[in-house]
Protein backbone atom coordinates (compact mmCIF):
# COMPACT_ATOMS: atom_id res chain seq x y z
CA UNK A 1 0.00 0.00 0.00
CA UNK A 2 1.34 3.58 -0.77
CA UNK A 3 1.06 4.20 2.83
CA UNK A 4 3.28 1.62 3.82
CA UNK A 5 5.54 2.59 1.39
CA UNK A 6 5.93 6.25 2.58
CA UNK A 7 6.61 5.61 5.67
CA UNK A 8 8.63 2.92 4.90
CA UNK A 9 10.99 6.10 3.28
CA UNK A 10 9.99 8.32 5.94
CA UNK A 11 11.51 5.79 8.69
CA UNK A 12 14.65 5.05 5.74
CA UNK A 13 15.63 8.56 5.71
CA UNK A 14 15.29 9.19 9.44
CA UNK A 15 17.47 6.46 9.98
CA UNK A 16 20.34 7.32 7.62
CA UNK A 17 20.10 11.03 8.00
CA UNK A 18 22.90 12.89 9.42
CA UNK A 19 20.93 15.85 10.89
CA UNK A 20 21.37 16.54 14.69
CA UNK A 21 18.83 14.21 16.72
CA UNK A 22 16.33 17.08 17.62
CA UNK A 23 16.12 18.42 13.71
CA UNK A 24 16.02 14.57 12.83
CA UNK A 25 12.65 14.19 15.28
CA UNK A 26 11.28 17.50 13.85
CA UNK A 27 11.60 16.12 10.11
CA UNK A 28 10.19 12.77 10.56
CA UNK A 29 7.41 13.94 12.31
CA UNK A 30 6.59 16.45 9.63
CA UNK A 31 7.29 13.61 6.82
CA UNK A 32 5.01 11.24 9.04
CA UNK A 33 2.29 13.59 9.25
CA UNK A 34 2.78 13.86 5.32
CA UNK A 35 2.29 10.48 4.66
CA UNK A 36 -0.41 10.07 7.41
CA UNK A 37 -2.54 12.92 5.94
CA UNK A 38 -2.13 11.29 1.73
CA UNK A 39 -2.79 8.19 3.01
CA UNK A 40 -6.55 9.86 4.08
CA UNK A 41 -6.13 9.06 8.15
CA UNK A 42 -8.09 11.77 10.11
CA UNK A 43 -6.17 14.52 10.51
CA UNK A 44 -7.31 15.32 14.33
CA UNK A 45 -5.81 11.42 14.63
CA UNK A 46 -2.50 12.12 12.45
CA UNK A 47 -1.98 15.02 14.93
CA UNK A 48 -2.56 13.55 18.57
CA UNK A 49 -0.55 10.39 17.53
CA UNK A 50 2.61 12.45 16.06
CA UNK A 51 2.13 14.95 19.52
CA UNK A 52 2.25 11.94 21.30
CA UNK A 53 5.19 10.87 19.66
CA UNK A 54 6.99 14.11 20.20
CA UNK A 55 5.82 14.23 23.89
CA UNK A 56 7.13 10.56 24.68
CA UNK A 57 10.80 11.70 22.83
CA UNK A 58 10.95 14.80 25.25
CA UNK A 59 9.72 13.50 28.50
CA UNK A 60 10.94 9.81 28.51
CA UNK A 61 14.96 9.50 28.68
CA UNK A 62 15.91 6.93 26.94
CA UNK A 63 17.82 4.01 28.27
CA UNK A 64 21.39 4.20 28.04
CA UNK A 65 21.64 0.49 26.30
CA UNK A 66 19.42 1.59 23.14
CA UNK A 67 20.74 3.61 20.57
CA UNK A 68 18.51 7.02 20.32
CA UNK A 69 17.39 6.25 17.34
CA UNK A 70 16.61 2.50 18.11
CA UNK A 71 15.07 4.03 21.15
CA UNK A 72 12.60 6.45 18.95
CA UNK A 73 11.84 3.63 16.35
CA UNK A 74 10.12 1.60 19.19
CA UNK A 75 8.04 4.52 20.34
CA UNK A 76 7.19 5.48 16.94
CA UNK A 77 6.04 1.74 16.41
CA UNK A 78 4.42 1.57 19.64
CA UNK A 79 2.05 4.64 18.68
CA UNK A 80 1.42 3.38 15.05
CA UNK A 81 0.58 0.50 16.28
CA UNK A 82 -1.87 1.80 18.48
CA UNK A 83 -3.19 3.78 15.99
CA UNK A 84 -4.05 0.64 13.99
CA UNK A 85 -5.48 -0.69 17.02
CA UNK A 86 -2.38 -2.26 19.17
CA UNK A 87 -2.51 -5.25 20.60
CA UNK A 88 -5.69 -6.57 20.22
CA UNK A 89 -4.66 -10.10 18.46
CA UNK A 90 -8.22 -11.34 16.62
CA UNK A 91 -8.97 -14.35 17.85
CA UNK A 92 -9.85 -16.39 14.07
CA UNK A 93 -10.05 -20.48 15.31
CA UNK A 94 -13.66 -20.28 16.74
CA UNK A 95 -14.49 -22.03 20.07
CA UNK A 96 -17.04 -23.93 19.54
CA UNK A 97 -18.18 -26.38 15.92
CA UNK A 98 -20.58 -25.85 14.44
CA UNK A 99 -20.00 -22.30 13.78
CA UNK A 100 -22.00 -19.79 11.76
CA UNK A 101 -20.21 -17.01 10.39
CA UNK A 102 -22.45 -14.39 8.58
CA UNK A 103 -20.63 -11.65 6.04
CA UNK A 104 -22.72 -8.08 5.72
CA UNK A 105 -21.38 -5.40 3.92
CA UNK A 106 -21.79 -2.75 1.33
CA UNK A 107 -22.02 -3.64 -2.56
CA UNK A 108 -19.02 -3.49 -4.05
CA UNK A 109 -16.50 -4.22 -1.68
CA UNK A 110 -15.09 -7.51 -2.75
CA UNK A 111 -17.95 -9.31 -0.56
CA UNK A 112 -18.06 -12.30 -2.54
CA UNK A 113 -14.72 -12.75 -3.24
CA UNK A 114 -14.34 -12.39 0.55
CA UNK A 115 -16.42 -14.99 1.17
CA UNK A 116 -14.21 -17.44 -1.06
CA UNK A 117 -10.92 -16.61 0.73
CA UNK A 118 -12.62 -16.95 3.81
CA UNK A 119 -13.72 -20.26 2.89
CA UNK A 120 -10.46 -21.47 1.89
CA UNK A 121 -8.71 -19.83 4.80
CA UNK A 122 -11.11 -22.17 7.32
CA UNK A 123 -10.01 -25.11 4.45
CA UNK A 124 -6.69 -25.09 4.61
CA UNK A 125 -6.84 -25.23 8.39
CA UNK A 126 -8.58 -28.56 8.13
CA UNK A 127 -12.21 -27.52 8.88
CA UNK A 128 -15.18 -28.65 6.75
CA UNK A 129 -16.62 -25.61 5.35
CA UNK A 130 -19.87 -24.55 3.25
CA UNK A 131 -20.80 -21.55 1.58
CA UNK A 132 -24.38 -20.43 1.43
CA UNK A 133 -25.41 -17.41 -1.08
CA UNK A 134 -27.66 -15.55 -0.22
CA UNK A 135 -27.42 -12.23 -1.81
CA UNK A 136 -29.74 -12.05 -4.34
CA UNK A 137 -29.79 -8.33 -5.69
CA UNK A 138 -26.47 -8.42 -7.50
CA UNK A 139 -27.18 -10.27 -10.61
CA UNK A 140 -24.46 -13.21 -10.90
CA UNK A 141 -23.67 -12.96 -7.74
CA UNK A 142 -24.80 -16.57 -6.79
CA UNK A 143 -22.63 -17.87 -10.08
CA UNK A 144 -19.38 -15.64 -8.95
CA UNK A 145 -20.15 -17.45 -5.45
CA UNK A 146 -20.11 -21.07 -7.26
CA UNK A 147 -17.24 -20.84 -9.27
CA UNK A 148 -15.01 -19.74 -6.18
CA UNK A 149 -16.43 -22.60 -3.98
CA UNK A 150 -15.34 -25.16 -7.21
CA UNK A 151 -12.20 -23.46 -7.62
CA UNK A 152 -11.33 -24.01 -3.70
CA UNK A 153 -13.76 -27.49 -3.19
CA UNK A 154 -15.97 -26.01 -1.05
CA UNK A 155 -19.91 -27.10 -1.75
CA UNK A 156 -21.99 -23.80 -2.38
CA UNK A 157 -25.68 -24.17 -1.25
CA UNK A 158 -27.88 -21.13 -3.18
CA UNK A 159 -31.37 -20.93 -4.99
CA UNK A 160 -31.10 -19.56 -8.16
CA UNK A 161 -33.70 -17.16 -9.07
CA UNK A 162 -35.36 -16.84 -5.52
CA UNK A 163 -35.61 -13.69 -4.00
CA UNK A 164 -36.49 -14.29 -0.12
CA UNK A 165 -32.80 -13.48 1.57
CA UNK A 166 -34.00 -14.74 4.74
CA UNK A 167 -35.61 -18.18 3.85
CA UNK A 168 -32.44 -18.84 1.97
CA UNK A 169 -29.91 -18.14 4.45
CA UNK A 170 -31.96 -20.51 7.19
CA UNK A 171 -32.29 -23.46 4.70
CA UNK A 172 -28.84 -23.16 3.19
CA UNK A 173 -27.51 -23.36 6.82
CA UNK A 174 -29.60 -26.08 8.20
CA UNK A 175 -28.83 -27.84 4.98
CA UNK A 176 -25.14 -27.58 5.83
CA UNK A 177 -25.55 -28.48 9.73
CA UNK A 178 -27.08 -31.78 8.66
CA UNK A 179 -24.20 -32.23 6.02
CA UNK A 180 -22.33 -32.08 9.72
CA UNK A 181 -20.50 -28.75 8.77
CA UNK A 182 -17.79 -27.44 10.82
CA UNK A 183 -17.95 -23.78 9.55
CA UNK A 184 -20.72 -21.93 7.59
CA UNK A 185 -20.20 -18.87 5.73
CA UNK A 186 -23.33 -17.05 4.43
CA UNK A 187 -22.52 -14.21 1.89
CA UNK A 188 -25.78 -11.72 2.21
CA UNK A 189 -26.78 -8.71 -0.02
CA UNK A 190 -24.62 -5.32 -0.08
CA UNK A 191 -27.28 -3.82 -2.49
CA UNK A 192 -26.92 -0.66 -0.55
CA UNK A 193 -25.16 2.37 -0.80
CA UNK A 194 -23.12 4.27 1.53
CA UNK A 195 -25.53 6.92 2.23
CA UNK A 196 -28.53 3.48 3.14
CA UNK A 197 -26.89 2.07 6.05
CA UNK A 198 -30.43 1.61 7.89
CA UNK A 199 -31.47 -0.65 5.10
CA UNK A 200 -28.58 -2.76 5.39
CA UNK A 201 -28.30 -3.21 8.70
CA UNK A 202 -31.85 -3.22 8.94
CA UNK A 203 -31.93 -6.52 6.47
CA UNK A 204 -28.90 -7.83 8.42
CA UNK A 205 -31.40 -7.57 11.86
CA UNK A 206 -33.74 -10.32 9.75
CA UNK A 207 -31.18 -13.04 8.42
CA UNK A 208 -29.56 -12.39 11.85
CA UNK A 209 -32.92 -13.85 13.72
CA UNK A 210 -33.41 -16.21 11.35
CA UNK A 211 -29.89 -18.14 11.43
CA UNK A 212 -28.53 -16.53 14.82
CA UNK A 213 -24.64 -16.58 13.70
CA UNK A 214 -22.31 -17.01 15.98
CA UNK A 215 -20.19 -13.78 14.73
CA UNK A 216 -21.47 -11.13 11.73
CA UNK A 217 -18.48 -9.92 10.15
CA UNK A 218 -18.74 -6.45 8.11
CA UNK A 219 -16.69 -6.18 4.92
CA UNK A 220 -15.23 -2.95 4.03
CA UNK A 221 -13.55 -1.63 1.37
CA UNK A 222 -10.49 0.46 1.89
CA UNK A 223 -10.71 2.77 -0.88
CA UNK A 224 -13.64 4.47 1.63
CA UNK A 225 -10.97 5.89 4.07
CA UNK A 226 -12.50 7.58 6.44
CA UNK A 227 -15.62 7.31 5.95
CA UNK A 228 -15.26 3.83 7.42
CA UNK A 229 -15.67 5.42 10.97
CA UNK A 230 -19.18 5.72 10.17
CA UNK A 231 -20.34 2.66 8.94
CA UNK A 232 -17.92 0.43 11.65
CA UNK A 233 -19.33 2.21 14.38
CA UNK A 234 -23.30 1.46 13.24
CA UNK A 235 -22.26 -2.01 12.88
CA UNK A 236 -20.49 -2.01 15.99
CA UNK A 237 -23.54 -1.20 17.76
CA UNK A 238 -25.95 -2.93 15.66
CA UNK A 239 -24.15 -6.31 16.02
CA UNK A 240 -22.61 -7.81 19.22
CA UNK A 241 -20.35 -10.23 17.79
CA UNK A 242 -19.38 -7.71 15.32
CA UNK A 243 -15.47 -7.87 13.25
CA UNK A 244 -14.50 -6.34 10.43
CA UNK A 245 -12.51 -7.73 7.07
CA UNK A 246 -10.75 -4.39 5.18
CA UNK A 247 -10.64 -5.03 1.77
CA UNK A 248 -8.01 -3.85 -1.42
CA UNK A 249 -5.56 -2.80 1.42
CA UNK A 250 -3.03 -2.92 -1.59
CA UNK A 251 -3.90 -1.03 -4.09
CA UNK A 252 -5.40 2.15 -2.17
CA UNK A 253 -3.86 5.36 -0.79
CA UNK A 254 -6.78 5.53 1.67
CA UNK A 255 -6.37 2.22 3.37
CA UNK A 256 -4.51 3.38 6.14
CA UNK A 257 -7.66 5.81 6.41
CA UNK A 258 -9.96 3.21 7.08
CA UNK A 259 -7.80 1.01 8.97
CA UNK A 260 -7.51 3.92 11.70
CA UNK A 261 -10.94 4.68 11.35
CA UNK A 262 -12.17 1.67 11.62
CA UNK A 263 -9.48 1.11 14.34
CA UNK A 264 -10.96 4.19 16.43
CA UNK A 265 -14.80 2.67 16.16
CA UNK A 266 -13.10 0.20 18.76
CA UNK A 267 -13.81 -2.86 16.67
CA UNK A 268 -12.28 -5.37 15.97
CA UNK A 269 -10.38 -5.80 12.76
CA UNK A 270 -10.34 -9.73 12.08
CA UNK A 271 -8.61 -9.95 8.33
CA UNK A 272 -7.06 -7.58 5.66
CA UNK A 273 -7.24 -8.31 1.68
CA UNK A 274 -4.06 -8.06 0.51
CA UNK A 275 -5.08 -8.45 -3.36
CA UNK A 276 -7.36 -10.46 -5.57
CA UNK A 277 -5.82 -14.13 -4.94
CA UNK A 278 -7.62 -16.43 -3.16
CA UNK A 279 -4.76 -16.99 -0.56
CA UNK A 280 -4.62 -13.02 -0.28
CA UNK A 281 -6.05 -12.29 3.43
CA UNK A 282 -4.38 -12.39 6.14
CA UNK A 283 -4.68 -12.19 9.75
CA UNK A 284 -4.99 -8.46 10.91
CA UNK A 285 -2.28 -7.88 13.34
CA UNK A 286 -1.08 -4.07 14.05
CA UNK A 287 1.87 -4.91 15.47
CA UNK A 288 3.22 -6.85 11.99
CA UNK A 289 1.38 -4.83 9.93
CA UNK A 290 3.95 -1.63 11.25
CA UNK A 291 6.31 -3.90 11.65
CA UNK A 292 6.57 -4.33 7.73
CA UNK A 293 7.14 -0.69 7.70
CA UNK A 294 10.64 -1.57 8.14
CA UNK A 295 11.73 -3.77 5.27
CA UNK A 296 11.75 -3.48 1.64
CA UNK A 297 9.18 -4.97 -0.95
Amino acid sequence: SKLLDNLRDTVRKFLTGSSSYDKAVEDFIKELQKSLISADVNVKLVFSLTNKIKERLKNEKPPTYIERREWFIKIVYDELSNLFGGDKEPKVIPDKIPYVIMLVGVQGTGKATTAGKLAYFYKKKGFKVGLVGADVYRPAALEQLQQLGQQIGVPVYGEPGEKDVVGIAKRGVEKFLSEKMEIIIVDTAGRHGYGEEAALLEEMKNIYEAIKPDEVTLVIDASIGQKAYDLASKFNQASKIGTIIITKMDGTAKGGGALSAVAATGATIKFIGTGEKIDELEVFNPRRFVARLHHHH
